[in-house]
């Protein structure tokens, strides 16, 4: 296979993995960043810990190399309007819709499915992105939300998928 057709199975590949999206966010020099995001994932339970990986090119990239802590609000299905906010806006805009409010020094959404904070531990750069991995501080659950979630670019609702395993 060549170079390209290498990337391009890669990128379909990712593309047909369902994921969770996410808005990171942080703070720096008093001003609030926000991504949206589905590159994250668990690393250990002892540290809780999780990563999150960022294009070097996205506008959150410099602040998050010089914070101290970013938060990962998982988004459910009513966070829609906050998902394109943050793909699509730009600055502040990103904060226009949605409650957000601030824990230690991050902004955090109410109405996230999930809300972790993070301190940074490390920060690994790997060709165009940045792996930065967190230490969780604070977290936030609510039972009552359903997920958000990206398939083959676009978002889908998996709350009513037949549950397989009943008969």
């Amino acid at each position: 296979m060549t170079d390209e057709n290498v990337l391009n199975e890669f990128q379909y590949t990712m593309r047909h993995i369902a994921a969770a999206v996410h808005a990171i966010t942080t703070r720096h020099e008093g001003q609030r960043y926000a991504i949206v995001a589905t590159a994250f994932s668990s690393v250990s339970f002892d540290p809780p810990s999780v990563l999150i990986c960022v294009n070097s090119d996205t506008s959150i990239h410099a602040p998050l190399m010089a914070a101290e802590h970013f938060a990962v609000n998982v988004l459910s299905l009513a966070n829609r309007d906050v998902a394109d906010a943050c793909a699509m806006k730009k600055g502040e805009e990103r904060f226009s819709c949605g409650e957000w409010q601030d824990e230690m020094g991050v902004p955090v959404l109410a109405s996230a499915q999930s809300s972790l904070i993070c301190r940074i531990a490390d920060r690994h750069r790997f060709g165009t992105h940045t792996i930065f991995i967190g230490e969780l501080v604070g977290a936030h659950h609510r039972e009552d939300a359903k997920p958000l979630i990206y398939y083959d670019r676009r978002y889908i609702d998996i709350s009513d998928a037949p549950d397989q395993g009943a008969s």
